[in-house]
C-alpha cells in the first residue's frame, strides 16, 4: 500500500514539474534549466522534495525517482546521471557528474565539473565559464562523501571521503580518504560473506 501511494504522489509531482521541465526542453536549454532548478531549490519540506525528484527525473540525463535531493541543493547542468536510492544532503551544488546507486551525500558537498573550468590566456587574463573544460566526474556506489566536501575527480565504489575534504585526483574504490588535498588513509577490506 505504502508502495502505491508513493508512487500515486511521485506521479502527482510529475504532472506538477512538466511545465518547469517543458521551458527548459527537458533538460536541453541551459538557461532555462537554471531557472526551474534554482526555483525547485527553494520548495521547502518533503514536498520541495518530491518536486526536485520530479524535475530532475524529467531533465537531467538519468534519475531514478527513489532518490531524493534536499532542500537548496541543485544540479547546475542537465548532464548528470543519478542512480537508484541516493541522498543528497542540503545546500549541495553538483556539476557534470554520474553518482552511482545508494550513494549518499552530506550537505554543502560541491562536485565540481573537474579542474579546468577556467583558463588564463598569456596575459594573466581568466576565461569565461563557457569556454574551460568540463568534465564529467563519475562518484560510484555505495560511498559517502562528508559535509563539505569538494569533489574534482572520480570516487571510486564503496568509498568514504571525510568531511572537508578536497578531492583534485582519482580516489580508488573502498578507501576512506580526508584532507586537502584528499589522501587515502585506509583501503576497506571486500565484506565477508557469511557461510
Amino acid at each position: 500500500m505504502k508502495r502505491v501511494a508513493k508512487g500515486c504522489v511521485n506521479g502527482l509531482f510529475l504532472v506538477i514539474a512538466f511545465p518547469l521541465a517543458a521551458i527548459a526542453g527537458f533538460g536541453r536549454f541551459g538557461p532555462t534549466f537554471s531557472i526551474g532548478a534554482h526555483a525547485c531549490a527553494t520548495a521547502p519540506g518533503i514536498l520541495g522534495d518530491y518536486l526536485r525528484i520530479a524535475y530532475y527525473k524529467l531533465t537531467l540525463e538519468r534519475c531514478s525517482m527513489d532518490s531524493r535531493v534536499s532542500f537548496g541543493t541543485f544540479f547546475a547542468h542537465p548532464d548528470v546521471s543519478l542512480g537508484q536510492g541516493v541522498y543528497i544532503g542540503a545546500y549541495c551544488v553538483l556539476g557534470r557528474c554520474q553518482i552511482g546507486d545508494r550513494t549518499q551525500i552530506a550537505s554543502h558537498v560541491q562536485v565540481l565539473s573537474g579542474r579546468r573550468q577556467h583558463r588564463r590566456d598569456e596575459s594573466g587574463q581568466i576565461s569565461g565559464s563557457g569556454e574551460g573544460e568540463f568534465e564529467t566526474i563519475d562518484i560510484g556506489a555505495d560511498c559517502w562523501i562528508g559535509a563539505s566536501s569538494i569533489i574534482m575527480a572520480p570516487v571510486g565504489s564503496s568509498t568514504t571521503v571525510g568531511a572537508g575534504a578536497v578531492v583534485v585526483s582519482p580516489i580508488e574504490s573502498q578507501s576512506v580518504a580526508v584532507g586537502n588535498p584528499a589522501r587515502v588513509i585506509k583501503k576497506a577490506s571486500p565484506a565477508k560473506s557469511g557461510c
